[in-house]
């Protein structure tokens, strides 16, 4: 049997004597193995180590094989071989459907184990190449980003991005025009370079318009000429546009579909929530948002926030809660925004993460 050396596997297995066979079957062909025993582990373990080859048990307490090798395949090409005891032909190609390798039923010896992956490493991947591709993407995601927040005398302006993978639906811009912030959130469906590119035809949208009077006409304007593309590819963005006049503080805003966006007052307060003007744009076809109004006083933010922050609270109720919290902690703006970032943190399936604050400084 040939040797593999300098490799890096993962075993996940929930029973702990077959998880320790694999293991030391794996070591015996120089792999530096690492062992998970459920799927919400295998998931960040995978993340740290970056694995070239898994083994995968299918049925794991909590999230099932399967459903742990398709978030594999977001971020990971490596080899990945599932194990059960079933071996029914729908079950072999349910895991060969959700990304896997190769299927190997239980019972089975060492040594098939070992002839397999010895079969799967003669047959490279190019997975230096897919990374690469992927890192551009990244770059190509992170070029449209504003680099630095605007530059507004009594005023932080701030904002965290963290997406799911290399490449996220997530998508926040800003800039001054005529003396008014405009300031877009906006998520496009699902994750990946799908979802970047609707993510980057929604920034080119409504860049397009800042300088055409009146949030309502503008807004609908854009989403009109979203509508084709969205329509033929199936899929939608919610969206929350805002225009201020800093020296007032007295903001116009449609909010399409976002819904979580808010007024923290700097005291005790409730957070005021900008309630929804309508659907997500490209949901149902055209459709017409009518812009509302709210006011920013001195002392108070204004948060914005992706989905993926209320999927880490649980509830709106929570969110808004967290949102007061953390905003009235005593930080920056921008520690403010990443705070509500880091919600995330230890969840490895979550979803793409975005957070703008916009606070007005107290009157001197």
């Amino acid at each position: 049997m040939e040797t593999l050396s300098a490799r890096t596997a993962l075993v996940v297995e929930d029973d702990d004597d077959i998880r320790d066979l694999l293991v030391r079957t794996l070591e015996r062909d120089g792999f530096a193995v690492s062992g998970a025993p459920s799927g919400v582990a295998a998931i960040e373990l995978a993340r740290t180590i970056h694995p070239e080859l898994v083994t995968l048990d299918v049925n794991l307490p909590g999230m099932s094989g399967l459903e742990v090798c398709r978030r594999l395949r977001e971020h990971s090409s490596a080899y990945v071989i599932m194990i059960s005891a079933r071996s029914a032909e729908d079950d072999r190609l349910a895991g060969l459907d959700a990304g896997a390798d190769d299927y190997l039923s239980k019972p089975f010896s060492p040594r098939e184990l070992r002839a397999r992956v010895a079969a799967l490493f003669r047959r490279p991947r190019s997975p230096i190449q897919e990374k690469s591709e992927l890192e551009r993407a990244m770059e190509v995601q992170r070029g449209l980003l504003p680099e630095t927040p605007p530059s507004l005398p009594g005023y932080e302006v701030a904002a965290c991005f963290r997406p799911s993978r290399l490449v996220g639906g997530d998508l926040y811009d800003w800039n001054v025009e005529s003396g008014q912030l405009h300031l877009t959130l906006a998520d496009a469906m699902g994750k990946g370079m799908g979802a970047a590119m609707i993510a980057a035809a929604v920034r080119s949208a409504f860049r397009s318009v800042t300088a055409m009077p009146g949030l309502t006409m503008a807004f609908n304007h854009a989403a009109q000429s979203l509508t084709s593309s969205l329509e033929s590819s199936g899929s939608y963005a919610t969206v929350c546009t805002i225009r201020m006049n800093p020296a007032s503080g007295r903001f116009s805003y449609v909010d399409a579909g976002h819904g979580i966006a808010a007024v923290v007052p700097a005291d005790a307060g409730a957070p005021r929530r900008l309630e929804p003007c309508g659907p997500p744009v490209g949901l149902w076809g055209e459709n017409q948002w009518e812009s509302q109004r709210e006011d920013l006083l001195p002392g108070e933010s204004l948060v914005l926030v992706s989905d993926g922050v209320l999927d880490a609270v649980g509830d709106l109720d929570g969110t808004m809660a967290a949102m007061a919290e953390i905003v009235r902690a005593g930080g920056s703006a921008q520690e403010a925004a990443d705070a509500l970032a880091a919600l995330t943190e230890g969840d490895p399936g979550h979803d793409d993460v975005t957070a703008v604050v916009v606070r007005r400084l107290p009157a001197s």
